[in-house]
């Protein structure tokens, strides 16, 4: 069958499919495993004949949404705290992980000009982070203390400032992916050319080492949020200028939705790097290289694990599930 008479087969099933999937009339769960059967079914079938098609990426991303859906409904005795981090945010991120591919890219790029246009002028760094940072940890480099700064104030007190600081970055570039991703681009841009500049700074006094042994504690955590908060961001963008085949209101509601579910995700993980700087970073000029190492190594592997790998493990799952029925 030509995948055009396959589209205009199904096509008003789909779409049926997808009212009860998301209109407001919610129907039994066996209803809806029914119509999901059909819908794996259509799926195998476009996956087979058609592998370089777009329908693939329609069918998926309805089945992704009505799984949820269903065990959302059925899942009587399961914690949903539990399956909100185990499995609804794993598929959210699988589902959008081009998105969050996209982030990496703009923040990489933006990183990269901050680190060539401090190196090619002088004045750049302190416009950017200022004369007063600048001549301070100028100081503290000729006392051999290079991130002294982050020993300065009470722990709690800088946790707290800290934690609160990051998860208004990480709010403010969510909300504004409402101007078509651009406003998330533009909190990209400022943090990474931010990035890019400060580690340059430090590679310049030649004291790189020391600085990432004790910035990158919390910074593995906090810079990876960002960029996932910033994937949200651009999310929320796409569902505004690209509705594909929904309204561009239900397509707004579901990326202000999904967007959300990914901005929550990151808060543990902001708090977490907030505590490390606020208790543990003073602390990296006394520690040995192991230690810092090892908690960078797992700060970063533990982020890295669950919004690159552990999506893919849930989806695989995920069609192990579709093969049984």
């Amino acid at each position: 069958m030509r995948e055009v008479a396959f589209i205009k087969q199904n096509k008003e099933k789909w779409l049926n499919f997808e009212k009860a999937i998301f209109g407001k009339t919610l129907k039994k769960p066996d209803e809806l495993a029914s119509l999901y059967v059909h819908l794996i079914n259509d799926l195998s079938y476009a996956q087979t004949y058609y592998p370089k098609s777009k329908t693939i990426l329609y069918l998926n991303n309805l089945a992704a949404r009505a799984f949820q859906k269903i065990y959302k409904t059925k899942r009587e005795d399961t914690n949903r705290f539990v399956h909100f981090w185990k499995t609804e945010v794993p598929l959210i991120m699988y589902q959008y992980r081009r998105y969050v591919l996209y982030a990496f890219l703009l923040f990489g790029a933006f990183v990269a000009m901050g680190a060539l246009s401090a190196a090619n002028d002088d004045s750049f760094v302190r416009l950017i982070l200022g004369d007063q940072y600048v001549n301070m940890t100028l100081e503290n480099i000729e006392k051999g203390d290079p991130v002294a700064v982050y020993k300065s104030g009470s722990n709690w007190g800088g946790f707290i400032a800290i934690t609160m600081n990051n998860l208004y970055v990480g709010i403010l570039s969510f909300i504004y992916g409402i101007f078509g991703g651009f406003g998330t681009a533009y909190i990209l841009l400022r943090n990474g050319i931010m990035l890019g500049s400060f580690q340059y700074f430090f590679y310049d006094q030649g004291v790189l080492w020391e600085s990432i042994r004790g910035i990158w504690i919390h910074g593995a955590m906090e810079i990876f949020a960002i960029v996932i908060e910033g994937a949200a961001g651009l999310i929320l963008g796409a569902s505004i200028l690209f509705p594909r085949t929904y309204s561009r209101l239900t397509s707004f509601k579901m990326g202000v939705k999904d967007g959300v579910k990914i901005l929550i995700s990151t808060f543990p993980f902001t708090f977490c790097a907030g505590f490390l700087e606020g208790f543990v970073t003073r602390y990296s000029n006394v520690m040995p290289n192991m230690v810092s190492v090892g908690i960078i190594s797992i700060t970063l592997g533990v982020i890295s694990y669950y919004y690159l790998i552990y999506p893919h493990i849930v989806n695989k799952k995920l069609k192990t599930y579709h093969a049984i029925i």
